[in-house]
């Protein structure tokens, strides 16, 4: 018995080698295969030795920039929604960190300050001089915080998008258990394994917009799938208590002005995580000479959801920002 059990064992074991290996072959022949309709819709800009995408469209005086959240692969597709209704009347780019969308990925530990140079110098490349209203969303909440930390003069604003805050970052690390996680699935991309779960991949809810052509929606899977969690991604959120310190240890950028929207899905309106949040954004918002926070209802990726509704208050919120600064 024990050397049958000993045989299945081995034999389930190379059956899921395997496996594993076809699958592998199969997600990097495809990777092969999906290239052909990648091309860059922006400019491609040699940033210390990487190339890093910036797109741009529309024309005014203020220019938008957007900051993708973690794991966001193919910003310029997923973000469109939102970004065509300021480029109606004013100029925006979409950034794309290093492993993000069409950029390369760089293979370094993602620290803060070589984030933010990298994405200042992109923009400079791409003939987009600051100062710049910031459109982050999620994790790169914390790198326009910086922004405004390191460089004020170059932050006119910051519309921050459900974004996390430099201190619950730091109040709530990762545990081990976390970060082993975070390799493993990083480690399971690397062997294209999530070709097998693809709404982990993208979300699903793009595919359903009308913002995006049929050809676009192909170009963000294969974009998705091409990107999703590599090195970049995984060193990103490895980091991001030590980049949050940093911040943390920086006085705050109270004279920049920041409009915090909280999005807040119906069914956990009166959860503790949102009760927690909504204080922890009114105590970051005391700390600014010019800060407002506004709840919206919507989930976390509330760009797909509420485009007009942020639209509208960004609008209002940049208005008074000018009012003050003629009083």
């Amino acid at each position: 018995m024990k050397k049958k059990a000993k045989k299945m064992i081995v034999c389930m074991g190379a059956l899921i080698v395997l496996g594993m290996v076809i699958v592998c072959i199969y997600h990097y022949s495809l990777i092969q295969k999906e290239s052909a309709i990648l091309q860059p819709n922006g400019t491609l800009n040699n940033v210390e030795g990487q190339n890093l995408h910036v797109y741009q469209e529309g024309a005014g005086e203020d220019t938008y920039v957007f900051m993708a959240g973690s794991g966001i692969a193919a910003p310029v597709y997923e973000l469109k929604g939102l970004y065509r209704q300021f480029s109606q009347h004013h100029q925006i780019a979409v950034v794309d960190r290093a492993g993000y969308g069409y950029s390369d990925v760089a293979h370094d530990d993602r620290g803060i300050d070589t984030i933010l140079a990298q994405t200042r110098e992109a923009l400079l490349q791409s003939g987009l001089e600051p100062p710049y209203v910031l459109v982050p969303h999620s994790i790169s909440g914390l790198e326009a915080i910086y922004w405004a930390q390191k460089y004020p003069e170059e932050v006119k604003g910051i519309i921050a998008l459900d974004i996390g805050l430099p201190s619950q970052y730091v109040k709530h690390p990762m545990g081990t258990v976390d970060r082993w996680m975070v390799r493993g699935m990083h480690l399971a991309t690397k062997l294209g394994l999530h070709r097998l779960l693809p709404t982990q991949v993208y979300n699903p809810q793009v595919l359903q917009m009308t913002f995006l052509t049929a050809q676009e929606k192909e170009i963000y899977q294969a974009l998705s799938f091409k990107q999703f969690f590599n090195e970049d991604m995984q060193n990103e959120l490895l980091q991001v208590y030590e980049n949050s310190l940093q911040s943390e240890q920086l006085k705050k950028p109270q004279d920049t002005p920041i409009l915090l929207i909280d999005a807040i899905a119906e069914e956990n309106k009166h959860s503790k995580y949102t009760k927690q949040n909504r204080q922890d954004y009114a105590d970051f918002a005391k700390q600014f000479t010019n800060a407002q926070v506004k709840e919206v209802s919507g989930t976390h990726s509330i760009y797909l959801y509420q485009p007009d509704a942020i639209y509208q208050l960004a609008m209002e919120f940049m208005k008074t920002t000018g009012d003050e600064k003629g009083r």
